[in-house]
Parts: C-alpha cells; sequence; structure tokens
C-alpha cells in the first residue's frame, strides 16, 4: 500500500514527526505551531518546553516521554501506539524536542511507520544542539577558534555490548564537542576525553532548560565540570558544550538576553580540584 492510497482511499490518517525546538514556543516553525493546532492527537515525550505543551489541549495530548532515571515509555509501544491511532483515522503529531532526526529516535519511528503502510511526513525543528549553546551566548563555531562540531549523544542504546563513541577520534578534531543528554554520564566522558589528550583547562559549559524561562548555565573547565554540576545541581535536560567557544560567553554574557527570561540566569558554582577522575 502506497502512501497516497492510505491517506485517500482506506481512512487512515497521517502522522507528522514534528521537531519542536528547543523548547521556548517562538521558536517553533509556523507549520510545526499549525500542525499542532490541526491534530486530533499530540504524542509528545518529555523535552517540548512547558509552554509549548501548555498550547496543546489536555484531551488530546499523550505523553510518551522518557527522562533519564525517570519515568519512561517503551519505544515500541510508541511506534505501535502511531500505527493504532493513524489506522483510527487520526490526523496524529509526534512531538519531539527539538528535530526528530538528532538523537530524537525519528529514523526508528519512520522506518516502523513505513514498515506498516502509514503514510507520515517530516517536519524539522531547531535543533537545541545549536540552538541552546547559542541562547547562552557560545557559538559551536567561531572563525577565530573552531572550524568543526561534533555532536555526540550522552545516552547510548543500554543493550549495546560497548560504546560506538571513539572519544579518541573527537579529541583528535580539535572542534567542539556538543553533548546531549550527557549530565548523568558527564564524569565518564569528561574522564575519557582527559585520558585522550584535550587538556583539563578546556572551557566547559552546561545548559540546563536552555531557552525554557528557568534556563540555567553554569561553566568551568574539563577538569573542574563535574564539581560545577554537583554544586550547582544541574539536571536533565542539559547540554554540555566543550572547546574554546565555551569560553565566550564570559565576553558577552553582560549584554544577553534570555530565551524567555529578562536575563540567563548563572548558575551559582565554582568549583576545583580534578572534577570526574573518582
Amino acid at each position: 500500500m502506497t502512501a497516497d492510497d492510505a491517506a485517500d482511499g482506506n481512512g487512515v490518517g497521517t502522522v507528522h514527526l514534528v521537531g519542536s525546538g528547543p523548547g521556548d514556543p517562538e521558536l517553533l516553525t509556523m507549520k510545526a505551531a499549525r500542525l499542532i493546532d490541526e491534530a486530533d492527537v499530540v504524542l509528545h515525550d518529555k523535552l517540548p518546553g512547558p509552554e509549548i505543551l501548555g498550547m496543546i489541549p489536555a484531551e488530546k495530548r499523550e505523553d510518551v516521554g522518557k527522562r533519564a532515571g525517570g519515568e519512561w515509555t517503551p519505544q515500541e509501544y510508541t511506534n505501535n501506539r502511531l500505527v493504532e491511532l493513524a489506522r483510527e483515522g487520526n490526523d496524529v503529531v509526534r512531538l519531539k524536542g527539538g528535530d526528530p532526526f538528532v538523537f530524537g529516535r525519528g529514523g526508528e519511528e519512520m522506518e516502523h511507520l513505513a514498515d506498516n503502510g502509514i503514510p507520515f511526513e517530516v517536519v524539522p525543528g531547531i535543533t537545541s544542539a545549536v540552538a541552546g549553546p547559542g541562547s547562552a551566548g557560545i557559538p559551536v563555531t567561531h572563525r577565530d577558534h573552531v572550524s568543526s562540531v561534533s555532536f555526540v549523544t550522552g545516552h547510548e542504546d543500554p543493550t549495546k555490548d560497548e560504546s560506538a563513541v571513539d572519544w579518541d577520534a573527537l579529541a583528535a578534531t580539535g572542534g567542539t564537542l556538543v553533548v546531549l543528554m550527557g549530565v548523568g554520564k558527564l564524569p565518564l566522558y569528561t574522564a575519557e576525553l582527559r585520558e585522550a589528550g584535550v587538556d583539563g583547562d578546556t572551557p566547559v559549559a552546561l545548559i540546563e532548560r536552555a531557552t525554557w524561562p528557568d534556563m540555567r548555565v553554569a561553566t568551568g573547565t574539563l577538569d573542574t565540570i563535574v564539581d560545577v554540576r554537583d554544586e550547582a545541581d544541574i539536571e536533565p535536560p542539559a547540554i554540555t558544550v566543550i572547546g574554546e567557544v565555551a569560553a565566550t560567553r564570559d565576553r558577552v554574557k553582560q549584554f544577553l538576553q534570555g530565551g524567555g527570561a529578562d536575563a540567563v540566569a548563572e548558575a551559582d558554582a565554582t568549583a576545583g580540584g580534578s572534577g570526574g577522575d573518582e
């Protein structure tokens, strides 16, 4: 069955895989906002900001989110629920934080929909991997400092026998590293990077709830950032930026206006020591 057959002749609805951006509702694309408004059902995860979720009537919201160390919905359930709702004739929005194809499992959901003959649409969103640091005054690239950036997940498939992330190769690029969903494993990968030869004085920033009204930013170095995280009580969702660009914030923050807030809040933490070696 083709997508046209499904949509036109069989009473099957369409699933829209929609990126909601980093959380500020004004950073939703116009198309995302329209589809959310028109949808019969919105299946959302934990990462769209509270203001975005507040735009959706409670009766058409379904929470299928996952949060490290907290409540979670099996991916298999979400995949099957999308198919079920579409076969009932619903217009379905699958709403994801950031962009659906940047560590959002959108690819898996797309394949499952295709395998089951469900028509779908992909609606890209502003990825938090770039917008989050940007909202904190941190460019992920900068002509004076770095010409490459790597995006890394801090939450790999737990069923893997070993990590697929090559920290030695990432360290060798000399570029900016942006780690998503990596707050819990911060001690692990900061230690891996130091072992791979990255200088312990390399600037690091943690951006918690980027562009949300209660956004916070904590800064340190590769050696100190684990202690900074602990003292500031930084929690998910948060983005880690490792590289010289993280220090740019200090030069501009006096004039920086926060995403959705009067000013970006600075986490109250200073730390020394060796960070995540223990």
